[in-house]
């Protein structure tokens, strides 16, 4: 897994694009000291709180999580070649490659017992599958509702909102692809 600081990083970012904490906080809708905490990495932001902030710049995920330009020359990856997307203690999205220059976006996705993606359901202009291969997640696309268990898999429009939840009492993992990249 390759180490990434989220604050440092989201204070590079701010200061390249010439932003004050206080106007990235009024762009994002979010408060100046929930910039300043998670740039001094006192807080931890959810992905659908880092989107939201991001969105103030405007930068997609992939650009935020990749600094390397020779990313899209790489083919094979050793599974501590992952980027991490998320600094959550119950979530771990762990990203193969630039999503960015391959128009498509490959995790692997952890989430630990009682794991959300958010009372706000998701929504992006991309499709989605999946394939969980360890326990079990609900899935929520529009008004239906399931609980995938190992083995079974998803494939969707992500202009639908959409949620997941580990609602058991052991970690799911899912394998899952999105196209465009969820940006």
């Amino acid at each position: 897994m390759v180490d990434f600081n989220v604050g440092e990083r989201l204070k590079q970012v701010r200061k390249e694009y010439k932003l004050s904490q206080r106007e990235l906080a009024r762009r994002a809708g979010v408060t100046n000291g929930t910039i300043s905490l998670i740039e001094k990495n006192q807080n931890s932001p959810s992905i659908a709180m880092l989107r939201k902030i991001l969105e103030g710049i405007p930068m997609d995920l992939s650009s935020f999580f990749v600094s390397d330009e020779h990313a899209k020359d790489k083919v094979f990856f050793k599974a501590d070649e992952l980027t991490e997307l998320s600094n959550d203690k119950l979530l771990s999205f762990m990203q193969v490659g630039d999503a960015k220059h391959h128009n498509l976006q490959i995790l692997k996705e952890t989430y630990a017992p009682g794991a959300d993606t958010g009372k706000v359901m998701l929504r992006h202009l991309s499709t989605e599958g999946g394939i969980v291969t360890k326990g079990a997640i609900e899935l929520t696309v529009g008004d239906n509702t399931q609980i995938l268990k190992a083995g079974e898999c998803y494939l969707f429009d992500s202009t639908i909102p959409h949620r997941f939840r580990n609602t058991g009492d052991e970690d799911c993992e899912i394998i899952s692809a999105c196209t465009p990249p969820y940006v």
